[in-house]
């Protein structure tokens, strides 16, 4: 029988529950992708054939079911692309993004389904389908729109021609991100080079050296390795070194020059969004993206970071003229270049606050951390989070954990994928292995991977983090909970799904408040050799240098913003995508740190060449505001108030997509957001009259 049919032995269409790591194997994929679709395809032309009534149970149950059974086969794909990359899964995950991209343009411009989901929308049936029904409805007859449902057959097919070649570029970017990082390292022997580096980062360059079978250290571009470089190394040369390697990833510069240059996908990634907005209509991929987000219109979005840029622009100013003196003062340096400013803020920092970020480090051992992350979400939302063995998983370093509320109901399970390593793409993340759905006659709890890419265990001593860690991770699970808590059954709107890009990032912020407040901070700051608390007067200076250069960091991401935004609403065809020329305009009206002319850091922007975030970057600060005034509740009705956490809970984690992210925040927050929470949070004072 197994010869007749080989499909029924391919994993990825016949696993139940959970993946089957092991037994998934490259040459699965693409049967099992081709197969998938035909069924899809067969499933969609039933839809809409003769006798077929617009019903929500005749249309849009199967083509949820559809959605959901696609996202469940190809998310362990994508995933293991991601944090296990070799080459045949490589290109097997390359040969279908085309095909998926394809397809789902294909039901996009399908105008029979439009027309049935517009009957729908406007039958009587529609009145009594109940708030979130009604908002599938709704959003899906956006999404016929903005695939070029309504245009004539060419532009059509050329709209769905775009969509698949901007699959695979903007994956070849994000591989090209990836073999560059990978594809450069250091091979240190003279341990004078090194001085100043804390012994953690040296315990991580040795270990890899060992593995290597080398003598002495090697230094990669991963973040536990290049940060504490260019935070601590005293070699200024090293730091360069290491910095120009880093700057100049995938790009025409630097130690790799042009062998991964993704210099030519942005101008083919910038030219085919362009195009595909104005065939839909839109004057600019900006207009196009912004369709279905909070910001409504270019200006809205440009005015609130032009906003937040006059508050934070003098703080920075007066920060970077004090680090360049303290450079001065302290080493006689004339010119603080780009891989000085981390060193000597680093050391600012230390001698002003008297303490260093790496006297942190020792307290934050990734065990406890999680504990204490557990506890806050466990005090919050009246859930308990535990362990479970058994559970296959693509690295023996990842774990898993299920999600259980007070009646002992199953909310939902997630997977930890904590330290870097080699073949896995840097970053941090939460992705979704299987969304919340009731449709099709079964039930499904979602699942998550969360991933990071912190220092790893050396021995016995666990993972340590910083305290920058600590918030990294603190966010990406407050993704996980958002994609977890969800009550909300139809695929469409649950979890992150159907939520408005620039609000996605609300509760992931949200949770980043709590590394900061002492009650919280006590669940999980504890030394990982003594079980010594984290001493009051080191957390009170923690707390105290909180808000250390940022007027420098404020500015650093509205500058990113208001690039990526401006490159997608100013595009001319003519002239082309004028990268590193935008870029250049974007500091000179913000910026105050100029990098060297050499830097290519565009080349490694996958938040916006290669993520969700194009002409969507200004999603973070957007969100912020919302995230900042939000906790302002907290800081009212006390920061681990369990019955302001269930309010959270009930108006924005478990309501998903459901409605608009603006209704939820007022429901929470009983007002529209301010501006004002966000600004005191980065202790960056209030002048009106910066105020647009």
């Amino acid at each position: 029988m197994t010869d007749e049919n080989p499909l029924l032995e391919n994993p990825l269409l016949t696993m139940e529950g959970l993946p089957p790591f092991s037994r998934i194997r490259p040459e699965h994929v693409v049967p099992a992708v081709d197969t998938l679709l035909g069924e899809a395809r067969a499933t969609v032309a039933g839809l809409t054939g003769p006798g077929t009534e617009p019903t929500w149970d005749a249309l849009v149950v199967p083509l949820e079911t559809l959605q959901h059974r696609i996202a469940r086969v190809w998310a362990p794909v994508e995933h293991l692309s991601a944090v296990a990359d070799e080459e045949a899964l490589r290109r097997a995950h390359d040969a279908c993004l085309p095909k998926l991209s394809d397809f789902w343009t294909e039901v996009g411009q399908n105008t029979d389904l439009e027309r049935g989901f517009r009957a729908l929308r406007e039958g009587a049936a529609y009145d009594v389908l109940g708030a979130t029904r009604r908002r599938v409805v709704d959003e899906a007859l956006k999404d016929f729109h903005l695939a070029g449902v309504s245009l004539p057959s060419g532009p059509r097919e050329r709209f769905r021609a775009i969509s698949a070649e901007l699959a695979t570029l903007t994956n070849r970017f994000a591989q090209n991100v990836l073999d560059a990082t990978h594809g450069w390292d250091l091979h240190v022997t003279d341990a004078a080079r090194l001085e100043g580096l804390p012994e953690t980062a040296l315990a991580l360059a040795r270990s890899v050296a060992e593995g290597r079978g080398l003598a002495g250290w090697v230094l990669t571009l991963d973040m536990p390795s290049y940060l504490p470089v260019l935070s601590h190394a005293r070699d200024r040369a090293l730091r360069e070194e290491m910095y120009a390697a880093y700057a100049t990833r995938a790009s025409e510069q630097g130690p790799c020059a042009g062998r991964w240059d993704n210099g030519p996908l942005m101008e083919d990634i910038l030219r085919l969004r362009h195009e595909m907005a104005g065939l839909v209509g839109y004057p600019s991929y900006a207009h196009y993206a912004l369709a279905k987000r909070m910001a409504r219109t270019p200006d809205e979005v440009l005015r609130f970071l032009r906003e937040l840029a006059a508050h934070a622009r003098p703080v920075a100013l007066r920060e970077l003229a004090e680090l360049t003196d303290y450079a001065r003062r302290r080493d006689g340096l004339g010119q603080l270049e780009a891989w000085d400013i981390p060193f000597y803020a680093e050391r600012l920092r230390e001698e002003r606050y008297a303490f260093s970020q790496e006297e942190l480090r020792p307290y934050f051992a990734l065990p406890g951390v999680l504990q204490g992350l557990f506890g806050v979400a466990e005090r919050l939302f009246g859930v308990a989070i535990r362990r479970r063995d058994g559970v296959e998983t693509w690295h023996p370093e990842v774990t898993f954990y299920e999600i259980r509320d007070a009646t002992g109901e199953l909310r939902g399970e997630f997977y930890l994928d904590p330290c870097a390593r080699p073949h896995k793409r840097g970053g941090a993340w939460m992705g979704s292995c299987i969304g919340r759905s009731r449709v099709g006659g079964r039930f499904h709890h979602p699942v998550a991977w969360l991933v990071c890419n912190f220092s790893p265990p050396i021995g016995d001593r666990p993972s340590l983090l910083t305290h920058q860690e600590v918030t990294t991770l603190f966010h990406e699970f407050g993704h996980g909970l958002h994609h977890l808590l969800t009550r909300v059954d139809e695929p469409s709107a649950a979890g992150i799904n159907g939520v408005a890009w620039d609000a996605v990032e609300l509760p992931s912020q949200l949770m980043e408040n709590w590394c900061w407040e002492p009650e919280a901070v006590a669940l999980f700051a504890r030394h990982h050799a003594t079980g010594d608390p984290l001493p009051a007067e080191l957390l009170e200076k923690m707390r105290t240098a909180k808000n250390f250069h940022a007027g420098l960091q404020m500015l650093r991401q509205i500058e990113l913003a208001l690039f990526d935004f401006r490159l997608h609403a100013e595009y001319d065809s003519a002239a082309g995508a004028r990268v590193l020329e935008r870029l250049a305009e974007v500091r000179e009206e913000v910026a105050v740190v100029r990098p060297p002319e050499w830097n290519r850091f565009p080349h490694g922007f996958t938040h916006v060449f290669a993520g969700g975030y194009a002409a969507g970057y200004y999603s973070y600060k957007w969100a912020e505001v919302l995230s900042s005034d939000a906790f302002s509740r907290f800081e009212e009705e006390g920061v681990l108030n369990p019955a302001t956490g269930r309010e959270l809970l009930a108006q924005v984690l478990e309501r998903g997509g459901s409605r608009e992210p603006m209704e939820s925040f007022v429901a929470f927050r009983g007002r529209e957001p301010r501006i004002e929470a966000l600004l005191r949070h980065h202790g960056i004072p209030i002048h009106q009259e910066n105020r647009q």
